[in-house]
């Protein structure tokens, strides 16, 4: 059964980061924002892409935070997106 939700989980997770990355393409933010963005975006397709069950990926939520943060003024559907990752990340237990 946890297998089955940690499954349902990635993909969910996967889909909004695809939702991200398309909303980020469609907005201007600078180079560093954009690196952090791919960073962590590599970061969480590796982590779902390992068989592991569980892993400290708390500096993917604390980063993920960052990115939110940075969103958050200029860019308010690229941090809704942000939020619900974080909250994708934290019901999964990672």
């Amino acid at each position: 059964l946890f297998r089955i939700g940690r499954a349902m989980s990635n993909k969910n997770i996967r889909q909004l980061l695809a939702k991200l990355h398309d909303e980020i393409q469609k907005t201007e933010v600078d180079t560093d924002t954009r690196s952090l963005m791919r960073e962590l975006d590599s970061d969480v397709h590796d982590l779902l892409n390992s068989n592991t069950d569980t892993t400290d990926t708390d500096f993917l939520v604390e980063r993920a935070k960052l990115l939110e943060a940075e969103f958050a003024t200029s860019h308010p559907t690229a941090e809704r997106f942000m939020r619900e990752v974080i909250d994708a990340l934290v019901r999964m237990g990672i």
